[in-house]
């Protein structure tokens, strides 16, 4: 049992914040389903706010720049 975690996230994040989640991750995982933390596979998918909708409207237009970011260093 090889796990492949998918995330799906708007970009913004800094690398060391994705660096800092896989890591979670990963060890959670590991943990949960008992396979070796190398077993573990995260990609993530990263989408521009204009390519991502809810409720039917784009998030750049329903939320405007920086949604997400919040407590980020990157505000």
């Amino acid at each position: 049992m090889m796990p492949y975690i998918n995330i799906k996230l708007a970009k913004g994040r800094t690398v060391e914040q994705k660096q800092a989640f896989a890591e979670t991750i990963t060890r959670e995982a590991a943990r949960l389903l008992d396979v070796a933390p190398e077993w573990v596979t995260v990609v993530f998918d990263e989408y521009d706010r204009e390519n991502w909708a809810t409720g039917g409207k784009l998030h750049s237009i329903k939320f405007g720049e920086g949604c997400g970011k919040q407590g980020t260093a990157g505000k």
